[in-house]
């Protein structure tokens, strides 16, 4: 009887905190809905296990899109051997992103592959599925329970990627209950070992509604290196559109 009784609650527990798991990625979804279109001037900041470091300057051009992933255009204006070099991302929600790679170098468009997409973006700890916009129909969600990051409340909600092509097994999430932002990522390679933890970090608010991590930080555990990302300026409804990103556009950005 009490056998019977346990496999009876298994599948219930299991469904309900999948089913919170979902609530929660909506609520975080629906809470950064209709900014429209940014622009942001950042930098990267490459740190190797032996503490030798370089800096990169960029642009990333950011445009919503409703009823699918969001598209991105991100451009290196700094330092020279990168300069030019330009990266357009379009997520999706139920089919591979398409992303394509501009190397002034070469002056050719390189596609991104779906099955290479768990490589190192531009030699960061960043892989280029990590540069796609958070949309619901990517992962399968869990709720995990609740803990402390960083002396805020948060969800802790394991995701796992639809994609055959991940690089990743899994991720686990802290979402702050405050706000649903996300403050921390833990990523797990395909042995399903600790392979990065990412950082959000110098949260501001925009339009008294959109928040943004200023800092983000990845952190590779088993290579010793990081990526840092800062912002140091951001604009909203820039009135960019379509024709602001496609593959042509990737050839004369600037």
């Amino acid at each position: 009887m009490l056998a019977t009784l346990g496999m009876a609650v298994i599948p219930a527990v299991c469904h309900a905190g999948n089913t919170q798991g979902m609530e929660i990625a909506k609520e975080r979804k629906a809470r950064d809905t209709g900014w429209g279109d940014s622009i942001a001037d950042m930098t990267m900041l490459l740190s190797n296990a032996q503490g030798e470091s370089s800096t990169r300057k960029m642009r990333i051009k950011t445009l919503e899109v409703v009823d699918d992933g969001d598209k991105g255009l991100t451009i290196f204006d700094e330092p020279r051997d990168v300069q030019g070099t330009a990266f357009l991302n379009f997520a999706h929600t139920t089919k591979p992103d398409d992303q394509w790679l501009y190397l002034p170098a070469l002056k050719r468009v390189k596609r991104i592959a779906s099955r290479n997409k768990s490589g190192p973006f531009m030699g960061s700890e960043f892989a280029y599925e990590d540069l796609s916009s958070f949309e619901l129909e990517k992962y399968e969600f869990t709720y995990l329970g609740d803990e402390t990051v960083a002396s805020q409340d948060a969800f802790k909600v394991k995701q796992i990627p639809t994609d055959a092509y991940s690089g990743y097994t899994k991720q686990l999430v802290w979402v702050d209950k405050a706000h649903y932002r996300p403050l921390k990522i833990e990523f797990y390679d395909r042995k399903d070992s600790l392979l990065k933890t990412l950082n959000f970090d110098d949260y501001e608010q925009y339009s008294g509604k959109y928040w943004r991590a200023h800092q983000m930080t990845m952190t590779n555990h088993q290579t010793g290196k990081s990526t840092v990302l800062t912002t140091h300026k951001l604009t909203f409804n820039n009135g960019l559109d379509e024709g602001d990103f496609n593959k042509a556009s990737l050839k004369r950005a600037k």
